[in-house]
């Protein structure tokens, strides 16, 4: 995402969801517990604005999304999306369904680490918003469930189809994405659909501890290495690894670089600038 600001000025209170932030840390947290945190109209839209906006500012070197209450999130709110779809014509559903996409997109392409915080259950939306972090946390009562299909819609929403097999390899996508079972935390754990078990009520802290070590880390290094994770998804051989080699030459020429040979020379840890 381009770090270059328009003349709009940056939004202060985020209606739909809280968020604070601290020493390059954002904490983004799903506040409708009473709901399971269900997701809105408003919900989607701040979301894919805020990945927006942190992304230009550039001071956020780490995210965590989380979900307040029991549980981290139960997907699109029953009444106030679905209800509400049922009245749409194809235009307004092709716009909400590319809106849903575009919150996807931003956690994929932002230049920061997400790690999502998991309790209870991430059940459709919810699922698929955990899907596009880069890391997900979760403790045993973490459940997910790909939904789609038990409302009568593709088992392919939100880039689903596209994420599930490249995590959990194509014979569990498809299992999850048709059936709609749910998978707890032990079974995700197991086909790596979870990156790390904590103990029950842990999940936020281990969280938090895991987005303050990839804050405290060579920023631009780790917004290259995410780029090139999403990129060479589609690239051949050959292609990847030329896009490796002009990435780590345009690296080599950064100040972080020079500063780690500096630091090992010297003897102390290194002081890294994002450069």
């Amino acid at each position: 995402m381009s770090p270059f600001p328009s003349s709009a000025p940056g939004t202060e209170n985020w209606r739909h969801l809280r968020v604070t932030t601290r020493d390059g840390v954002a904490t983004v947290t799903l506040a409708r517990p009473e709901k399971l945190n269900a997701l809105t109209f408003g919900a989607y839209a701040d979301l894919r604005d805020l990945l927006a906006e942190l992304s230009r500012e550039r001071s956020v070197r780490a995210l965590v999304l989380a979900g307040e209450g029991r549980g981290f999130c139960s997907g699109g709110d029953v009444d106030e999306i679905i209800g509400a779809t049922l009245a749409m014509d194809t235009a307004q559903l092709l716009d909400f369904n590319r809106m849903t996409g575009q919150v996807v997109r931003a956690l994929r392409e932002c230049p920061f680490p997400v790690v999502a915080a998991l309790h209870g259950v991430a059940a459709g939306a919810g699922a698929v918003l955990a899907l596009a972090a880069d890391f997900r946390v979760a403790d045993p009562t973490a459940r997910f469930a790909f939904l789609f299909t038990r409302v009568g819609l593709s088992g392919g929403d939100m880039g689903a189809a596209y994420l599930l097999p490249r995590v959990v390899g194509l014979g569990h996508a498809t299992r999850l994405l048709m059936l709609g079972d749910p998978v707890h935390a032990p079974e995700a754990e197991r086909i790596g659909l979870i990156s790390e078990l904590t103990e029950e009520g842990h999940a936020d802290e281990r969280a938090a501890e895991l987005a303050r070590r990839l804050a405290d880390a060579p920023a631009l290094a780790l917004a290259q290495t995410k780029a090139l994770l999403t990129a060479e998804l589609d690239m051949p051989l050959a292609a990847a690894v030329e896009m490796d080699a002009a990435t780590q030459a345009l690296l080599m020429h950064g100040e972080d670089y020079a500063e780690f040979h500096a630091a090992f020379t010297e003897k102390r840890p290194p002081k890294w600038q994002g450069r």
